[in-house]
């Protein structure tokens, strides 16, 4: 594509060509999960029809070229985030999956009673459950840096929480919650200077920015397919090669197996070695597929169009009586992704975003699957949240802010004041 046509990358998703309630569907919770684009959709639907069969077992054409488009996915997801090679990647359901396995294969055996696992109060659940389940079973110690500002994550907290010499340090890429992008370059520099496996939560950035992983130098890091147009159930585990050559797997049997006796079994090479079982096929082809098509438009030129979609949207909230937006502002949107999370005073967020769905717009309501961040850090019960991505227009920016004045209208908020 020449130029970023938004109209024209919109023709791809035919989900945004439909009506519920009978209005036009303004879809604004791609953080939740994105649309899919015809291209996915069809090679999907073309691995089903035409060479449905399984990968690595069959001498036959199908299956070979089953597998053929299987390691083909992770080439590309590979070369997306700049890894050394497609040895470096290994398929699970997700990023939640993805960090289980780091857990519960890698961290398992290395973490003793008394050391330390270091998080932000940034995080995820999936980011904070699979280290305080771990730091039970171990007796270690779970430790969090804190925020400045209700927005960023307090690199002085974080250095001095390093000097405990954390074992594991894990951080987002980018919040859900507040959008923000933080410095993982810098984070995971600091952690490797106080000894510690680095692991980043990128579910909320590598679909929406340029992502390289030898630059941030990071040992592990995990996203998912179905918030970058790709299918549900399946995720990446990006992990250095020494890391995973040394790590026995949690979860084992089947294609994983080199060879086997009832007394002993040898693991298969990479990536292979983690991988057990038949795997999700029609959701690696479907990923490479997405891969391919956010390739075409450029991950520069998306997050360039979300940060001017972000900048529009603070502009209108600005403007809007009553609404108030949690993380990063106008001055700081270089460091915020697509995602703007608010309250209208005096309704509940389950309401607003029942108000808006009778409009056509989709938005999130609830914790976020953060709730030491919403709850603790917010001080709130539950928060709205708007999400953006490549297909999202500035009019529909324009039809969530006259959705806020019919919540108003509709609970009538202006006579409460």
């Amino acid at each position: 594509m020449s130029e970023f046509d938004v109209d024209r990358i919109r023709e791809d998703f035919p989900i945004l060509g439909t009506k519920p309630n009978g209005k036009p569907l303004v879809f604004l919770d791609s953080a939740s999960t994105s649309q899919k684009p015809r291209q996915v959709i069809k090679a999907v639907n073309d691995y089903y029809e035409n060479y449905n069969s399984n990968i690595h077992r069959g001498l036959y054409s199908i299956s070979m070229k089953s597998t053929d488009a299987y390691i083909k996915s992770k080439e590309l997801a590979a070369k997306l985030i700049n890894a050394e090679s497609y040895r470096n990647i290994v398929y699970c359901r997700n990023t939640t999956d993805a960090i289980n396995i780091i857990a519960l294969s890698y961290a398992e055996p290395l973490i003793k009673q008394g050391d330390r696992i270091l998080i932000t109060d940034m995080e995820h659940h999936s980011n904070i459950v699979p280290w305080l389940m771990l730091a039970r079973r171990k007796k270690a110690v779970l430790e969090h840096a804190a925020l400045v500002d209700k927005s960023f994550i307090d690199m002085d907290d974080f250095r001095k929480k390093l000097e405990n010499k954390p074992k594991i340090v894990a951080f987002t890429h980018a919040s859900n919650v507040l959008g923000t992008i933080n410095d993982v370059k810098t984070m995971t520099k600091l952690a490797h200077d106080a000894g510690a496996t680095v692991i980043v939560d990128a579910a909320q950035s590598v679909p929406h920015m340029p992502i390289d992983v030898k630059e941030i130098d990071c040992d592990f890091m995990a996203f998912s397919s179905h918030k970058m147009l790709g299918p549900s159930g399946i995720g990446v585990l990006y992990g250095k090669e020494e890391l995973l050559e040394e790590t026995t797997p949690a979860i084992v049997g089947s294609d994983m197996i080199r060879s086997v006796t009832f007394e002993s079994a040898d693991w298969n090479e990479l990536p292979w070695k983690f991988e057990s079982g038949t795997p999700n096929i029609e959701g690696a082809i479907g990923l490479g597929a997405a891969i391919e098509y956010l390739n075409r438009i450029g991950l520069g030129r998306i997050r360039q169009h979300e940060m001017d979609t972000v900048k529009y949207a603070l502009k209108r909230i600005g403007e809007t009586e009553g609404m108030n937006v949690y993380g990063p502002g106008s001055k700081d949107v270089h460091r915020k992704g697509g995602v703007i999370s608010f309250n209208i005073s005096g309704a509940h967020p389950h309401d607003v975003s029942t108000i808006f769905d009778t409009e056509g717009i989709a938005i999130r309501a609830g914790h976020h699957c953060a709730m030491p961040l919403v709850n603790g850090i917010l001080g709130q019960a539950a928060v709205s949240r708007m999400s953006f991505y490549l297909y999202t227009k500035q009019e529909e920016i324009d039809k969530a802010l006259d959705a806020v004045e019919k919540v108003k209208r509709v609970l009538r908020l202006d006579k409460k004041r």
